[in-house]
């Protein structure tokens, strides 16, 4: 089949990987010019670390990640006062996970790509129509084309879901925050492998150092510190941030004086996608543009690669019957992609505390992840993906393919 895919960022690129090498042809839009580069460090682990490795790609991607050694909670004035080792991670995952910057994996899988997917920059998709046969697809600037299926992979605020299925706001559920990240060059204070945190009533600022003489910062605030609409320019967006954590004290101050170095920053409301269903008709969604799980499970990398794995397995167990495809795909993820945005739904409200009460209370209970039943409590079923998988044969699939080549070639 013919298949479009909106959007390059990591469920895109892991849907094309497998579908063309299960024999289709793929065409990939992305509104920016260029990958994307930056943004913040996810963790991965899971069901998108074993799909990973299937890819040939989990060296490379732990290659670029960092094995991070603790998270470390501060005071005004520096001195430790909560956080964890890792070691605990390290344990209940049995070594399978690391910490990277999202857009490394994005990248990583891209490269992997070969040369039967088309990869369209700098366009965006302007309309859809299926007529059951097919869907016939308006771009800013391409010609106009038609395909079999289309994937929106375009994230939390998908343009291919609000053509198909409507308004953003009937699906997004915010969680009460928003986030902002940056990279800055030359930040004189590191903590190598350390992920350093500190939280005053309701905002939350961290730090990560990171090859380069790069310093990852992470802002975290209740949206009630947010006053008017969520700031667009960066301009906006550094005086919202000056405003918000001005008497944050710490390390505020200094961070704050090198906004203005930075123009890409990444701010957005911390919000989940809920749906009944991700698929109509012949157009279909993947990672957060169907079942975004938010900043706060931090498992959206990962489960994105297993959305785009599970949708291309099913489209070649199915024979390339996209009904039957689109159907198995749904009725094998979405309890479980349920279950994640419940469980980072019930842990919004303790993520940045409210108190000075409630940080307290914070800090005590994780410097007690180093019990291990009290790491088991709190994050143990949550780095567990109870989930099993089928083994698709898209690597067998591919080997019969390539026989039948040499044989066709001799």
């Amino acid at each position: 089949m013919k298949i479009l895919i909106s959007g390059a960022g990591v469920a895109g690129p892991a849907a094309a990987f497998w579908l063309t090498r299960s024999g289709h042809e793929v065409v990939m839009v992305e509104r920016s010019n260029e990958l994307r580069s930056g943004g913040y460090v996810i963790d991965f682990w899971g069901l998108g670390y074993d799909i990973a490795e299937k890819m040939g790609l989990l060296a490379q991607i732990r290659g670029s990640g960092y094995q991070v050694k603790e998270v470390r909670f501060v005071n005004e004035n520096g001195k430790r006062r909560g956080g964890f080792s890792t070691d605990i991670f390290t344990k209940m995952t049995g070594g399978r996970f690391t910490s990277v910057q999202r857009s490394e994996v994005s990248a990583a899988i891209f490269n992997a790509l070969d040369d039967k997917t088309t990869c369209i920059f700098g366009d965006s998709i302007t309309s859809l129509a299926d007529d059951g046969e097919g869907v016939n697809v308006e771009f800013e600037n391409a010609s106009p084309g038609r395909f079999d299926l289309v994937l929106g992979a375009d994230g939390l605020h998908s343009k291919v879901r609000e053509l198909t299925f409507g308004a953003e706001t009937q699906f997004e559920k915010p969680l009460g925050y928003y986030v902002a990240a940056i990279n800055i060059e030359g930040y004189p204070h590191r903590d190598e492998l350390v992920y350093v945190s500190h939280a005053v009533r309701g905002r939350q600022v961290s730090r990560f150092s990171m090859r380069g003489d790069r310093t990852l910062f992470l802002f975290v605030f209740r949206d009630e510190y947010l006053h008017g609409s969520m700031p667009k320019t960066a301009e906006q967006q550094r005086t919202a941030l000056r405003s918000i954590f001005a008497a944050g004290g710490w390390e505020c101050s200094e961070i704050l004086t090198r906004l203005d170095e930075v123009d890409d920053i990444y701010f957005d409301r911390v919000s989940q996608i809920r749906m009944p269903s991700w698929t109509r008709g012949r157009i279909g969604l993947i990672g957060d543009s169907a079942a975004c799980v938010s900043l706060l499970a931090g498992e959206g990398t990962g489960l994105a690669i297993t959305e785009a794995y599970v949708l291309a397995g099913e489209l070649l167990r199915s024979n390339n019957d996209h009904k039957a495809a689109f159907a198995a795909y749904q009725e094998r993820l979405m309890p479980f992609l349920s279950t994640k945005q419940n469980s980072a739904a019930a842990f919004a409200s303790s993520f940045v505390p409210k108190s000075s009460l409630g940080i307290t209370f914070r800090n005590i209970i994780t410097r007690l992840m180093s019990i291990r039943p009290v790491a088991e409590y709190f994050v143990g079923r949550d780095l567990r993906d109870h989930l099993k998988l089928p083994d698709y044969g898209l690597g067998k699939h591919i080997g019969e393919k390539a026989h039948a080549a040499k044989s066709a070639a001799n």
